[in-house]
């Protein structure tokens, strides 16, 4: 790849956070010698061991993320709320806070919107309709770039050269106050150089993922010092932004969570532009972080649970299910319907203690055993996971993958017999209230989803952050399209990064369940207590049912294969694709 570097002029005077890369460390599997119950131990002093050389780097993000959280805005009030004992600020949208919006955008008369992917169109309609309910003359025009086969379907959400709302990327960049930038993280990293030359003094680069401060990272260069950069992380694909803020719109806003960080400062504003467009976009509430932490717990949480893991998850389970005796069609229901129906639903609305409490005496021992037995090989691909996003390795995988594309494109994933046959058959006979709550799959379910907690807590990361990007986002945001029309609704509605990311992982998990946790399942292993017991008292619990009460009163609607609910021009795609423009 090669390296970019800005004009001297432009490089940034230290202005952001940093943090130290993350220790190395020995990856936990290299630690797997001799019997189950020696590696179990093993495990678990890996962890031990990983804890006390990461707290330095903990709390240096903890401190981070904390030092933001003191930013205040001039427009909206903050509101403390006790997370499981630590206390955060948030800020609650609605549309009852529209009216402070003209305040938060004031001297912004040009939002640009860059790209056409999973988040561009959901934001950039979210914002038209929101400036215009606001009574604000705020002009949305999306940039593409020349040629782009995505003009069309901008065409037909209303976005036209006729209206001066539809152009050529860098003419866009020029003319706007506020550029947010939603092309391809992989496109990001060809194109940044040419993108931030092209703003205006003063003006205000808006990213949803801070994957491009990890790639000036590792090209060694910064962000013009006489621009804001500010970043809104909606925690949920583009699709889902924009169908739960249609849905909302008779009851103060649903909508999805957002993060939100301000980056650097240049005009005395950007915290109020930060929070603004959080509200806008439709965030029920809105919660700070960094840059760093956001790329790196949202790259890690898309290859864990989010979409990896689950994926690879329900590939190994239906297998087993098959083999233990089950039809093809109730192995599918008690795997990737039992996780994207009961469960989900469960811990979406009651959390994950609910899932287990709701189990007879004989589904709770199962439950045990399930969770046990895969928590620790989940743990050991987590950290993988995270220590790959930290030290900039997966960041790099992206853009190099991105460079392949012409040659190598994503292929499918939802064309193999259990998606395309059995689970298309199970969808069309479906009935909601005969999905069963299977304890195995339960188990090794939220086993892996608190191995992505986990690791974010040993980390340093905050719980409104945590229970975002590990909980709320899957229950809420992904899990439901899988449900609607199998993996790769799911997946591929989802950016570049995430895309590639579940590709890539998805067999890890799928490898090292079978290998480790159903071979001590099925040897009748000694039951790790400690590990449930842990599961049963974890202060998680707590920080979940405080972002529960603030959960928006919608469930977000989708159709199936036989429905264009929720599909189509500026919704969520049935046709994907991977390129990436380059510089």
């Amino acid at each position: 790849m090669a390296t970019h570097t800005l004009p001297s002029a432009m490089a940034h005077r230290g202005c952001h956070v940093q943090t130290q890369a993350v220790a190395q460390t020995t990856p936990l599997r290299t630690q797997f010698a001799g019997s189950r119950q020696l590696r179990r131990a093993a495990v678990r002093a890996a962890q031990k061991t990983l804890k006390s050389s990461g707290r330095k780097q903990s709390l240096q993000i903890r401190n981070a993320v904390k030092e933001l959280l003191e930013f205040d805005t001039k427009v909206f009030e903050k509101e403390k709320v006790d997370f499981a004992g630590a206390e955060e600020f948030i800020y609650r949208g609605g549309r009852d806070k529209y009216k402070l919006l003209p305040q938060a955008f004031k001297g912004i008369e040009k939002v640009g919107v860059l790209g056409w992917g999973s988040q561009a169109p959901a934001q950039a309609q979210n914002l038209r309709d929101s400036f215009a309910e606001a009574d604000m003359d705020v002009k949305v025009t999306i940039g593409l770039r020349k040629g782009s086969k995505s003009a069309e379907e901008a065409k037909q959400c209303g976005f036209t050269e006729e209206q001066g709302t539809l152009g050529e990327v860098l003419d866009v960049v020029g003319d706007s106050d506020l550029v947010i930038l939603l092309i391809s993280d992989a496109a990001q990293a060809n194109l940044y150089p040419r993108i931030l030359a092209a703003m205006k003094p003063g003006a205000t680069l808006g990213l949803s993922h801070g994957f491009l401060l990890g790639v000036l990272k590792n090209d060694g260069v910064d962000f013009r010092d006489d621009i804001n950069v500010v970043l809104v992380a909606p925690k949920g694909m583009g699709p889902s932004v924009r169908r739960l803020y249609e849905q909302g719109k008779s009851v103060n806003g649903a909508g999805i969570n957002c993060s939100f960080a301000v980056q650097q400062d240049a005009t005395g504003t950007a915290a109020d532009i930060a929070v603004g467009w959080a509200i806008a976009v439709g965030a029920p509430f809105a919660f700070g972080t960094t840059l760093e932490s956001e790329y790196r717990s949202d790259i890690y949480g898309e290859r864990c649970i989010l979409l990896g893991a689950v994926h690879g998850m329900v590939e190994g389970l239906f297998r087993r299910f098959t083999r233990q005796g089950m039809s093809e069609d109730d192995a599918f229901k008690n795997s990737v319907e039992s996780i994207t129906g009961p469960i989900s639903k469960t811990i979406s609305t009651q959390g994950m203690l609910a899932v287990y409490e709701k189990l007879d005496d004989a589904g709770k021992k199962t439950f045990k055993e399930a969770y046990a037995a895969s928590h620790g090989p989940a743990m050991d691909i987590c950290y993988e996971i995270y220590e790959d996003v930290a030290s900039g390795n997966e960041i790099k995988s992206v853009v190099q993958a991105g460079d392949r594309f012409d040659r190598f494109p994503m292929g499918k994933i939802d064309q193999t017999y259990l998606w395309k046959e059995v689970g298309q058959r199970v969808r069309a006979a479906r009935k909601e209230e005969d999905i069963p709550l299977n304890p195995f799959t339960a188990g090794v379910y939220i086993a892996t989803m608190m191995a992505t907690v986990q690791v974010l807590r040993e980390k340093g990361h905050p719980y409104s952050e945590i229970c975002n990007e590990s909980i709320i986002e899957a229950t809420d945001s992904l899990n439901p399209y899988m449900h609607a029309r199998g993996v790769a609704f799911m997946v591929d509605n989802c950016s570049y990064t995430a895309r590639l990311g579940s590709r890539k992982w998805a067999p890890r998990f799928d490898y090292i369940l079978e290998q480790q946790a159903y071979v001590a399942i099925d040897n009748h292993e000694k039951l790790d207590e400690d590990s449930v017991n842990e599961f049963l008292n974890d202060p998680v619990h707590k920080a979940l049912a405080t972002c529960s009460q603030m959960r928006p009163p919608v469930d977000i609607s989708v159709g199936g294969e036989d429905s264009n609910e929720g599909v189509g021009a500026g919704a969520a795609r049935i046709e994907y694709s991977s390129s990436v423009a380059r510089a």
